[in-house]
């Protein structure tokens, strides 16, 4: 897959497939790589760019609202995450945590309850070119927990995270990390309490970003909403 941009517009497709918009017909060459300036038969430029990870975030199918970009990047800077490691994840949704992991050379596991937003999932594994990497089984990560353990990394998106996060010291490999997600502080409080009862350095955030506005006057904070999405919990094996 490549995208095709212009300005603000992107558009993914197969090289040697046909793009039709209002600026005109345009055919890929099979032979597209990024970088290509390709032309319409009205002669409207697009350019060629290769799909990253921050794309991901705008091209996945959805099924829930995802993990927002700034948010996969405290759980990878937070757990030390890198090629090679063994994740297992829970609350696949849209599956942007598990193709960013997959796309850094971790092998993933990770459980979607729903099997309809299991199969999407997949597909957008397969988009993201990680299907061989992330593994999505359709299922309840806390049926199978007597059966999983030696995974470096634990991350966790689902209401009953605690009951996971319990047998968190079981799961993970000494030094192991855990990273859980919730949008609530109630849920989040929970998490604490159980990552206390057998793990160390627990420590819960909330992700704030708050974007500059930058014009001729000068800099300043924007006015606009702060940019609040939820909480995180850290915590790390003993």
């Amino acid at each position: 897959m490549i995208l095709l941009v212009r300005g603000d517009r992107e558009y993914l497709r197969e090289p040697g497939e046909t793009l039709e918009t209002d600026l005109g017909v345009l055919e890929i060459p099979t032979d597209a790589e990024p970088g290509d300036v390709l032309e319409t038969h009205l002669g409207e430029e697009f350019r060629v760019r290769e799909l990253r990870g921050p794309d991901l975030f705008n091209h996945l199918e959805r099924t829930g609202a995802p993990m927002l970009p700034r948010d996969v990047g405290l759980v990878i800077g937070e757990t030390g995450l890198a090629a090679g490691d063994r994740v297992l994840d829970a609350g696949t949704g849209t599956g942007v945590l598990a193709s960013h992991l997959g796309r850094l050379g971790a092998d993933v596991v990770t459980y979607e309850r729903k099997p309809e937003f299991a199969e999407v999932a997949r597909e957008n594994m397969a988009l993201a070119g990680v299907d061989e990497r992330v593994e999505v089984r359709t299922g309840d990560l806390t049926d199978d927990l007597e059966d999983l353990s030696g995974f470096d990394v634990l991350t966790l998106d689902t209401e009953d995270a605690p009951d996971a996060v319990a047998r968190a010291d079981e799961l993970l490999v000494p030094g192991g990390f855990l990273a859980v997600y919730s949008p609530f502080v109630e849920a989040t409080r929970e998490v604490v309490e159980a990552a206390r009862e057998s793990l160390s350095d627990v420590r819960a955030v909330e992700t704030i970003q708050r974007e500059l506005d930058v014009d001729s006057r000068g800099t300043r904070p924007s006015t606009g909403p702060v940019g609040h999405s939820g909480y995180l919990v850290f915590a790390r094996n003993v």
